[in-house]
């Protein structure tokens, strides 16, 4: 009987004078299964919920999978089959199985997963510790609203984030951004749950010139504005995990990662010429109470290089790459002013504009 916690197909043989008495196979078939996730993430669970649909087909069991009540909403409607329930109701005593999935950073001896999960991907880890095919694919999502929340065309942003080291460092390259894709015709929806994060005297503020749609919103809202958006462009954060599973474009963002640690997306930027990949790297532990935290450089004049030379115009060229970035320009060649123009007129804003952003260079 194997003493790991991650999914191990064993068989218990027990003999009395040389003979079985007992013998078990592992065997899920029509029995009751537990799969638990850490509650206070959006994106780590976005990416390993598929895993556990992948479980439950292989096995063909009763599938019971714990996580957050804020993200029940995302998924019950879309998986009938699967029941959904909190930490707080779970009643671990009727599971013929059970399984955890989470980031395990100093499991050294591989006790709770097979393979460092900083080698094989932040989703992908879920699918190594319950033993499926590890290839990514995005979650089903059901949304009470699912209508077009505004008729112009339009492009969400998200621009905060847990940790210094995951924002775009670039001073003003928000700003920048922003003003290139309003020139191009785009409203510009900003989506993030705070308008504004930071400690001490860090502090990173919500964009100039976006519409300011941040708030304590439910997710299922967040996945309307992201499933009609003509792309997303955002960082290493839960937010651009929910619009890969709304199919929606992902422009994101990272320097602290490394390409193999999220999903795919051909939009994916980062500055290989610099610092990067420190979250991937074993040989630095995460520190999730130091929101400055930068292993390699921080204190000096290199700290947050990783995104801090990642320039506008690499992200302005990344953006002309979208087919329906290249599209709108087709379809409307409309001057910028009456476009903007006319969108005033017509369309109110139901959001208001934010005012020139205070920028601290870290």
């Amino acid at each position: 009987m194997s003493a790991k916690k991650y999914f191990v197909p064993f068989e218990i043989e027990i003999s009395k004078n040389g003979k079985t008495v007992m013998r078990h196979r592992y065997d899920a078939r029509d029995k009751d299964v537990l799969i638990m996730f850490p509650v206070g993430t959006l994106g780590d669970l976005v990416g390993w919920f598929p895993y556990a649909v992948k479980f439950q087909e292989k096995h063909q069991c009763r599938l019971t999978v714990s996580m957050s009540p804020l993200l029940i909403p995302l998924f019950k409607g879309a998986y009938p089959h699967i029941e959904f329930t909190t930490p707080e109701q779970v009643k671990v005593e009727r599971y013929y199985a059970t399984y955890r999935i989470g980031l395990f950073f100093d499991d050294h001896e591989c006790v709770f997963q097979p393979s460092d999960f900083r080698h094989v991907g932040l989703h992908r880890t879920a699918g190594h510790i319950l033993g499926v095919d590890p290839t990514e694919m995005p979650p089903l999502l059901s949304l009470p609203d699912d209508t077009r929340p505004i008729q112009e065309k339009y492009v969400c942003i998200a621009v905060q984030a847990s940790t210094q080291c995951k924002y775009w460092n670039y001073p003003g390259g928000w700003k920048e951004i922003v003003q290139f894709l309003k020139e191009a015709g785009y409203r510009v929806i900003c989506i993030d749950q705070k308008s504004t994060h930071g400690v001490g005297t860090t502090w990173n503020h919500i964009p100039w010139g976006c519409e300011d749609a941040t708030g304590d919103r439910p997710l299922t809202e967040r996945a309307r504005w992201l499933r009609h958006a003509d792309f997303f462009v955002g960082l290493s954060s839960g937010l651009a995990w929910l619009a890969w599973a709304t199919g929606t474009p992902v422009v994101m963002i990272s320097g602290f990662t490394h390409e193999s640690n999220e999903f795919a997306t051909p939009y994916r930027i980062i500055n290989h010429h610099t610092c990067n990949s420190c979250w991937n790297d074993v040989r630095h532990r995460f520190d999730h109470f130091d929101f400055m935290w930068c292993p390699r450089h921080k204190g000096t004049a290199r700290q947050f290089e990783c995104t801090g030379l990642i320039t506008p115009t690499y992200v302005k060229n990344v953006i002309r790459s979208i087919p329906t970035f290249v599209e709108r320009g087709r379809l409307h060649p409309t001057s910028v002013m009456q476009r903007e123009s006319a969108d005033t007129n017509a369309h109110p804003a139901p959001y208001h504009e934010k005012e020139e952003e205070t920028v601290q260079a870290v």
